[in-house]
């Protein structure tokens, strides 16, 4: 019943080399300067989003970085900044995920990345990681102008797919992803690689797994 999968980019992307140049560029405060970090990139993306002032991710992950880096009064020289920046197109995928795509893609689904990330960081990924024709084309949000979990985001899948929201798996990393994915209509796969906690939004992941060989017998591949 399953024909395509709209991957956010998490589930796909690797992102621990990041934090892991945080601590290595200011040790001892590199979790929370990380965490700070990441919270403040979405924090803004969905305040961009209720305002109508969007802007790409590439820029409001920088803009979060400096206001993290201010809030915990570090230090953050440009060249810094940039070199973190920069860190975000040095990403690979997940060790598990090139076998399963290829699995997933020989069953015959296609798949396409749905995802706040430019087009540009997503290229950088599959150019890093050997995972070019595996994809249809990519599915940013800079497409709408809109952040997930707006439904204008969501509704690109439909689109570029041309099949029904109950025929696209939507293969999420964060739980406020899986809830804006179900809200929206969408059979929803959560790659749960950090074991958290699902969100109290009234819905529930129709799937849960720790890898994408999870999500690939999910959907029957």
């Amino acid at each position: 019943m399953f024909k395509a999968i709209a991957f956010d980019g998490f589930p796909i992307i690797d992102p621990r080399p990041v934090f892991a140049r945080v601590e290595e560029m200011f040790p001892g405060k590199g979790a929370e300067l990380s965490a700070a970090w990441r919270n403040r990139q979405f924090e803004y993306g969905w305040l961009r989003t209720l305002g109508g002032r969007y802007i790409d991710f590439w820029r409001v992950t920088e803009d979060a970085l400096v206001f993290a880096a201010k809030a915990m009064k570090i230090e953050l020289r440009p060249e810094q900044r940039d070199r973190l920046m920069q860190t975000y197109l040095e990403l690979k995928a997940w060790p598990d995920v090139l076998p399963a795509l290829r699995r997933l893609r020989d069953a015959g689904v296609r798949m396409a990345f749905l995802s706040n990330l430019t087009a540009s960081m997503l290229d950088a990924v599959v150019r890093n990681s050997g995972l070019e024709g595996l994809f249809e084309p990519h599915l940013s949000t800079d497409k709408v102008q809109a952040f997930k979990p707006d439904a204008r985001a969501y509704q690109m899948g439909v689109d570029a797919f041309a099949l029904r929201k109950e025929e696209i798996v939507f293969a999420a990393f964060a739980g406020w992803d899986v809830a804006g994915a179900k809200w929206f209509g969408h059979p929803t796969f959560w790659i749960n690689r950090a074991a958290a906690t699902v969100e109290e939004l009234g819905v529930v992941p129709d799937g849960v797994g720790p890898g994408l060989s999870d999500l690939a017998d999910f959907v029957g591949a």
